[in-house]
């Protein structure tokens, strides 16, 4: 029986003791994720204790496809084939061995033009509730279609969260689809997203190409794991800005 060389063998042992790498820990935590509970009004929300992050944006920003991929999970969060339709909060528990330590809220995609006026209205202001009164609530990730640019709805939106983000709550603005921009266009766009961010940072994030996973996967680990010194999880900052000032009762009112 021949033995292996003393280099073979030392190599083994380091590949065998090599640290995962910081994208590889937080891919890994991002698919633990499992459905917990959906609400259709806020007061149905379960009141929790573990850092909550929030997903939201119009309809066709491609928020559940972003959700799924981030997952690496088919069918975590519902595409619906009509837009707007899906009118519930739904919550996902994430955390290994059953050790639930975060929680990703989907929002009820906003601005589709078939939905009842009064539907709108009224996920509006649930939102905008959320928003400002969910207690443990540590970021929101706002999706935006670069194409489109950001919305008047998704500024009234920035308008409800900048106290709370000047306070301390994380922002992310993503722009999602990027695999459709030129280079070009993606770097103007990731430019103007940095001044729309307010406070918060702006990436780019293709499900198809999965450009951008690795950064934001580590940055949304970073966000609910801040007891880590964000160890496994600091994307390059090419990305924040400062702030845009107060409202709530706007996203109902300038939206339906």
């Amino acid at each position: 029986m021949t033995s292996k060389p003393p280099q073979a063998a030392t190599a083994a042992r380091s590949v065998a003791t090599t640290p995962p790498s910081a994208a590889t820990v937080a891919a890994g935590w991002l698919h633990t994720a499992k459905f917990l509970t959906t609400a259709p009004e806020l007061h149905f929300l379960p009141a929790l204790d573990l850092p909550e992050i929030a997903f939201v944006g119009r309809s066709n920003a491609g928020k559940s496809t972003c959700i799924n991929t981030l997952t690496q999970q088919k069918q975590l969060a519902f595409a619906s084939r009509k837009p707007g339709r899906t009118q519930h909060i739904n919550l996902f528990s994430l955390g290994k061995q059953n050790v639930h330590d975060a929680v990703f809220a989907d929002l009820p995609g906003y601005g589709y033009a078939a939905v009842p006026k009064q539907d709108k209205i009224r996920w509006q202001q649930v939102m905008a509730n959320y928003l400002v009164t969910r207690e443990n609530l540590k970021g929101i990730v706002l999706l935006c279609d670069p194409r489109h640019g950001v919305t008047e709805l998704d500024e009234i939106l920035l308008d409800v969260i900048r106290p709370r983000v000047e306070k301390g709550l994380k922002f992310l603005l993503l722009l999602t689809k990027a695999d459709k921009l030129t280079r070009v266009e993606a770097t103007k766009a990731l430019s103007i997203a940095k001044l729309q961010a307010g406070g918060g940072q702006a990436m780019l994030f293709s499900a198809t190409k999965r450009q951008g996973f690795d950064d934001v996967a580590q940055l949304l680990w970073q966000w609910a794991h801040p007891a880590d010194g964000g160890t496994a999880a600091t994307p390059t900052p090419a990305d924040a800005v400062d702030a845009p000032t107060d409202a709530a009762d706007d996203v109902a009112g300038q939206s339906a």
